[in-house]
């Protein structure tokens, strides 16, 4: 018994065969007769549909030399136009059928300062991950740019070892093998010409050998400082022009400056050379499966989407905890606490005791703030946020807090256990939902007291989440900007911290408080005016 195809497959699937027939003529008559052959499969190639796949030559530059070529007048280019790319498309696939997840097209990924803690903990895994769930094309190459004396080969092997230790899927040889394939290095600084001129070589070859189509995202893991001179090096060197029909794109880590006006000159730099929305600033908690829950939370629930506003919500709390110092990063925090104590059963040193930190320093590694939404859904809600380093454990979450009814018809002794209803929305690292709400003690009197109702990721769902920068790498190629910061709201959030930090900067030393605690009594202080008070995560 056989399986239907969806409708019109058997058109596509004709159609991708005169497509496939194109393409073999294409590349056996070369780049400079390829007009000529495409001309001959003119009528087939048109009823194909899908993603954009250039074809490639053999030779080292391919159709990316020869394109470059002709803009630029060169020998090897001169009066041939760049080569459109035929579409593809999989003829057995039915657009109805939403097993199916998003798949990249060609394309691959330069990381600068691919030798730094993220990239070996957290972007080359992802890029292991998301090939071995088949979510990156058969041709996937990743470069590597940093100051060390590699071959490809040692590269490949620190790649390797990092997906051994920190991938989140199993590791299979066969993936493994095909990834490694594209795998390439290029040792220099960000000023060194001749490594800029290698890239743009391995790029070009890379575009022939594994079908990239001229497709590259460069993603800068680099110091805040450099950004400058990594753009402006790609423009340079020729890397942020793609040839037609293809694209070129940047990802750029935060911080993304460190007060407004660095913030603006900053990203005035980038749309120099990349238009803005070629400009993806990854925010990685906006690539966790809990914070896009939130959308779904609100939206697609009827019990919620209309008490989400003032009328309803009495406050929000929202917690991003520590229980870890500054693990022996002096440098990279300081000319960025205090007090030690008990945590985890161990005694642990303050800030101003940790190696490399000046006594005298007013580095703040605890902040909480009171902020309000001027709209009117939001107005007079106050939103709470505080953050810190040694706290009473690591953890991430929001609490919307709602209002006490207004009439009770229970005596207060019926209800002096009852708290404020709320949802809980764990980030990490118990990723989940709770709502707590009150309920009935059993028994003759009347009595009621807070209980939860409790959803978590691991017990509903028999994937388990991916890791945030999976999601975000495979957007970056996708070309889906949505989960990524603009450069308005990136402008905008340092016009809100500026006022803040200059009034701190202006009021001698930040207060102390213990580890293992939740902050100074000066931030229970500020929720007790209000006559509210820190939930305890």
């Amino acid at each position: 018994m056989s399986e239907e195809l969806p409708p019109g497959a058997a058109q596509e699937t004709k159609a991708s065969k005169e497509a496939k027939e194109t393409r073999t003529a294409r590349e056996a008559a070369g780049p400079l007769h390829a007009e000529e052959a495409e001309e001959a499969g003119a009528a087939g190639a048109a009823k194909a549909s899908g993603p954009s796949k250039a074809p490639r030559s053999a030779k080292k530059g391919g159709t990316a030399r020869a394109a470059k070529g002709a803009k630029g007048g060169g020998a090897a280019g001169k009066g041939v136009e760049p080569v459109a790319p035929l579409d593809w498309s999989n003829p057995l696939r039915d657009p109805r059928d939403r097993r199916l997840p998003r798949i990249a097209g060609p394309s691959g990924l330069v990381i600068f300062g691919v030798t730094g803690d993220l990239s070996r903990r957290k972007l080359m895994p992802a890029v292991y991950d998301l090939a071995n769930r088949g979510l990156l094309p058969p041709g996937f190459s990743l470069v590597g740019f940093a100051r060390r004396d590699w071959e490809d080969q040692d590269f490949a092997q620190v790649v390797h070892d990092a997906v051994k230790e920190h991938a989140r899927t199993p590791f299979r040889e066969e993936v493994w093998q095909q990834l490694s394939e594209g795998m390439r290095f290029i040792p220099g600084d960000f000023d060194d010409d001749q490594a800029f001129e290698q890239l743009h070589d391995a790029v070009e070859e890379l575009d022939a050998s594994r079908g990239t189509s001229g497709n590259y995202a460069f993603y800068l893991s680099v110091p805040p400082k450099f950004f400058p001179k990594v753009v402006q090096q790609l423009k340079k060197h020729g890397l942020t022009d793609a040839p037609d029909g293809s694209w070129r794109r940047a990802v750029i880590e935060k911080p993304f400056g460190h007060d407004l006006g660095s913030a603006r000159d900053l990203n005035a730099l980038v749309h120099e050379v990349f238009d803005p929305e070629q400009v993806f600033r990854i925010d990685h908690y906006l690539g966790k499966e809990t914070v896009q829950n939130i959308l779904a939370l609100r939206f697609a629930n009827t019990m919620y989407e209309p008490i989400w506003n003032r009328s309803y919500v009495d406050h929000v709390q929202i917690t991003m905890a520590e229980d870890i110092g500054i693990g022996g990063r002096a440098g990279y925090y300081d000319g960025i606490g205090y007090a030690g104590g008990w945590q985890g059963g161990a005694q642990v040193p303050g800030y101003l005791e940790e190696e490399g930190i000046d006594p005298a320093s007013t580095t703040d590694t605890y902040a909480a703030i009171k902020l309000g939404i001027d709209n009117r859904r939001w107005a007079g809600v106050p939103f709470y946020l505080r953050t810190g380093k040694r706290l009473g454990r690591r953890v991430t979450e929001i609490a919307v807090v709602f209002q006490r009814a207004p009439h009770s018809p229970f005596d207060s002794t019926a209800t002096e256990e009852l708290g404020e209803n709320a949802i809980v929305i764990r980030v990490q690292p118990d990723e989940g939902m709770t709502v707590r709400f009150g309920s009935k003690v059993p028994g003759t009197s009347m009595e009621i007291r807070d209980v939860s109702m409790d959803f978590a990721y691991g017990e509903s769902f028999t994937e388990s989440s991916p890791e945030a920068y999976e999601r975000l790498i495979l957007d970056v190629l996708l070309g889906d900007a949505n989960l990524f910061p603009r450069h308005q709201e990136v402008e905008e959030s340092w016009r809100i911290l500026d006022p803040i930090e200059e009034y701190w900067a202006s009021h001698d030393k930040p207060a102390q408080y213990a580890s293992g605690g939740w902050g100074p009594r000066e931030a229970d202080e500020m929720l007790a005016r209000d006559g509210r008070s820190w939930r305890r995560p």
